[in-house]
């Protein structure tokens, strides 16, 4: 049986689960949702603690990159969330907005509703923060966002006495004011459980509504092309093919599965396409293009003096935004990030000290300048994508992570950690030079799982999407999520992918 909807929402991660939430609230509306996954049932999502575990699961799309030249030739796992809730299933749950800079050339590419003004109706609404009142956070929204006190560990009580020693502001949240600065961590946790952003925005209420339809277990092999117009989707479920049409198509699958399924829908570059066996039905170079990530050096590790006690939060507790060229600067979009992690924490390959024994200072670069790209390898879902993100491919991506690094060294090394720090491991004293440096950076770098930018919106015609997040050349065809996003903001993206989603569905082209 073939089924219509009035809006198609692909993809139940972060950003579709808060569009489907927030159109269904119009009874009139047939909301069809389509996940590729399943509901969650696996007991360990919920554990704060276990969220590097989970990785690798079946709820796991286990994406990998092709070998990155600038770090020592590393193929990167990629995990994203093949489950409802998305990544934020396997997401470390720090909620950052980023800083209000950050958002400058979102106004620029679309208009003032994607500048930070513009976007703070959205993040309002979406959290619930009860922390203290202030008029830039939200209440009474579906998220939770908990701002940390008794349970900071004493280990990331005296990094943040480092940090605040050099001069470091010292802030009271990350989201409320300038994010340069050093804080415990804002979560998304709710009585000590992770909460994806399915938990906040699909409760068993939402999931009740009669005009309300999700499908999980779908995988979305094409989207139906009929001139101007995208009508459909055709998907797979347990081996059977099947076609689900709408007057609206609303695609939130991510800066990964996004592109991938325009691009085997025949949108998309047309030599690209060719070499994956596509024809090409539009021409659009940019899809796939774009791409953004940050990393972080896992990690200028330290050996404890005495044993470090276990997180009870999810081990990396505390960022600290700055200015690599100065530590005291409070204002303006930060260049570096520094985070503690109450473990060893190091990339394959590195040797690290026993759990307990160990913390960890990572470090990275907030605004990376090197773009990589997301191709289909073949015509199929089947088929793994070609993902080459160019790590670390600008000297200035390079210059900034070397700086960023030798930030980590002083907080590490200050005397307000003296009571905890044996000596340092990872990269170990004997690594001072620049090239010495630049090498242990090679084989450190990680994800830090942030994938945006892939369907970029602007005002030129080369963007994917108009600032109505309308893919460019359809009249009833958007894309809602991080693939939108035309430069990569400070922090962790998910609580801006969250906004993008509550401020899309709250403009009048965002409802029927």
């Amino acid at each position: 049986m073939k089924r219509h909807f009035d809006v198609l929402v692909i993809g139940a991660g972060s950003a579709g689960s808060v569009v489907a939430s927030r159109l269904s609230e119009d009874e009139t509306c047939r909301v069809g949702l389509i996940e590729a996954g399943t509901m969650p049932d696996d007991p360990d999502i919920a554990d704060p603690l276990k969220w590097t575990m989970i990785q690798g699961r079946a709820y796991d799309w286990a994406y990998r990159t092709v070998p990155q030249p600038f770090t020592a030739n590393r193929i990167h796992e990629w995990p994203r969330g093949k489950i409802v809730g998305g990544s934020s299933c396997l997401h470390a749950m720090a909620y950052v907005r980023g800083h209000p800079d950050d958002f400058a050339p979102w106004a620029q590419a679309g208009g003032e509703r994607w500048s930070y003004r513009g976007l703070l109706p959205g993040f309002i609404r979406g959290e619930a923060f009860t922390a203290f009142e202030g008029p830039t956070r939200g209440r009474k929204g579906p998220l939770d966002v908990y701002l940390p006190d008794a349970e900071v560990s004493p280990v990331v009580r005296a990094y943040i006495a480092a940090g605040t020693a050099i001069g470091v502001p010292t802030l009271t949240d990350h989201n409320s004011g300038e994010l340069v600065g050093t804080s415990p961590n804002s979560l998304n946790i709710r009585d000590g459980k992770r909460l994806s952003v399915a938990d906040a925005y699909l409760p068993p209420e939402v999931m009740a509504r009669p005009n309300l339809t999700l499908l999980t277990g779908h995988e979305v092999e094409h989207l139906v092309l009929d001139g101007h117009k995208i009508t459909g989707a055709i998907m797979v479920c347990e081996g059977e093919t099947r076609t689900v049409s709408a007057d609206r198509i609303v695609l939130c699958a991510g800066a990964v599965s996004t592109p991938l399924i325009l691009m085997r829908s025949g949108i998309g570059y047309p030599d690209t396409l060719k070499q994956a066996g596509i024809r090409c039905l539009a021409d659009r170079t940019e899809v796939g293009r774009n791409l953004q990530d940050h990393l972080l050096a896992l990690g200028n590790v330290y050996a404890a003096k005495k044993p470090v006690p276990p997180s009870r939060l999810q081990h990396s507790e505390s960022l600290m935004y700055l200015h690599s060229g100065d530590p005291t600067r409070a204002s303006g979009s930060p260049d570096i990030a520094l985070a503690c992690v109450v473990a060893p924490s190091a990339a394959e390959g590195l040797a690290a000290p026993p759990y307990g024994s160990a913390f960890t200072i990572l470090c990275g670069v907030t605004h990376p300048t090197s773009r990589g790209s997301i191709t289909p390898s073949g015509p199929g879902r089947n088929d793994a994508p070609i993902i080459d993100p160019h790590y670390l491919e600008t000297e200035h991506d390079r210059a900034v992570f070397r700086e960023a690094l030798k930030m980590a060294r002083t907080v590490g090394h200050h005397a307000a950690l003296d009571e905890w720090r044996e000596a340092e491991v990872l990269p170990g004293l004997a690594v001072q030079s620049d090239g010495e440096l630049d090498a242990f950076i090679a084989k450190a770098a990680s994800t830090h799982h942030h994938p945006a930018g892939t369907c970029r919106m602007g005002r030129d015609a080369e963007a994917v999407v108009d600032p109505d997040l309308r893919l460019n050349g359809f009249d009833n065809a958007f894309v809602v999520d991080a693939s939108v996003i035309p430069t990569i903001p400070s922090g962790p993206i998910n609580a801006a992918v969250v906004a993008i989603a509550e401020t899309w569905a709250a403009l009048p082209i965002g409802r029927p």
